[in-house]
């Protein structure tokens, strides 16, 4: 099991020798590599098992360090990144050759952010290399958001879990780009759609689903629980499934009625969408590792980071 710690010093000097790190972010716990290694690279997907078309988020401390590793001239992004870096926003930018093939599945753009998280800063500024950093966490499953879950999936396959405690978004980042000239989302998260367009104007979604997708986090099946997980119509669920022990996540005034067989799991009592997508992750986790036989959860309000939420537990159930 690998060893937890605020170790700044001895992260930087596993990831400077091309070993593995998870670090913490404001969104979920990233698993993190020096994005210039080609080796360490590989084995972020060996460790995560996941398949090598999906592409990598690349991590750096300031806007003068992207301009290192990408194209960094469209003056709606500039503007997005003013206003949002450090933050929960993934800028897609057309690579610089420094940046192996391998971070970016072969495709010519980089997804690049500035996390705000006051230790991964100070550790992205002392080691002074780009870390690619996907969710710490088996693919296709439930991104962490605490060390503990990650120590629980990946701690036998990584050198040092860097503990920044809780994270205080819950849910990946934004995916933002141009494509025709257009400012596009490649992924909801948590950036509100709302936020970005206050900026830029109208901007359209692009959620590819499919299995070559151009951003990170754009495969249809995604985000899962072991157990199986339905999302939709509470009552129509409730009904199909009354034979089986229901872990059963809701949002909000529950209106649902008590039953022996439902273990209710509340996003956000007073109906908040950020407390709600900050507790997401941690619930589905709560509900898969309860004694239930399926989890089944209901829709929030389809705005600002409800969209995001709603969008990954689509995925989950897909």
């Amino acid at each position: 099991m690998s060893e937890t710690g605020k170790d700044i010093e001895l992260a930087s000097q596993l990831l400077s020798q091309g070993r593995l790190v998870a670090i913490p972010t404001e969104t979920v716990y990233g698993l993190a590599a020096n994005a210039l290694d080609e080796k360490a690279v590989l084995s972020i997907f060996e460790a995560k098992k996941r398949p090598f078309f999906d592409p990598l988020i690349v991590h750096v401390h300031s806007t003068q360090a992207v301009t290192r590793y990408a194209t960094f001239t469209d003056e709606r992004l500039q503007k997005l990144a003013a206003q949002f870096w450090p933050g929960p926003l993934t800028i897609l930018l057309p690579k610089k050759n420094i940046i192996p093939a391998i971070v970016t599945s072969g495709l010519d753009h980089v997804a690049i952010r500035i996390p705000r998280h006051p230790l991964t800063l100070k550790l992205l500024e002392k080691i002074d290399l780009p870390l690619a950093a996907p969710s710490a966490n088996p693919f296709g499953y439930v991104s962490p958001t605490r060390p503990e879950h990650v120590a629980r999936q990946l701690g036998n396959k990584i050198d040092y879990i860097l503990d920044g405690g809780d994270c205080t978004v819950g849910i990946e980042s934004t995916i933002v780009g141009i494509e025709n000239n257009r400012v596009c989302i490649f992924r909801l998260g948590g950036l509100a759609p709302e936020a970005i367009e206050k900026i830029t104007g109208r901007v359209e979604l692009k959620l590819s689903v499919s299995s070559d997708p151009r951003a990170p986090g754009q495969l249809q099946q995604h985000y899962a629980t072991r157990k199986s997980l339905y999302f939709g119509n509470l009552d129509e669920l409730i009904k199909k499934h009354h034979d089986k022990k229901i872990a059963l996540i809701v949002f909000g005034e529950n209106t649902v009625p008590s039953a022996t067989n439902i273990q209710i799991y509340n996003l956000s009592e007073k109906g908040d969408l950020n407390e709600a997508a900050l507790n997401l992750f941690s619930i589905m986790r709560q509900a898969d590792e309860s004694d239930s036989d399926v989890v089944i959860a209901t829709h929030v309000p389809d705005e600002g980071l409800g969209k995001a939420i709603n969008d990954r537990l689509g995925r989950a159930s897909a």
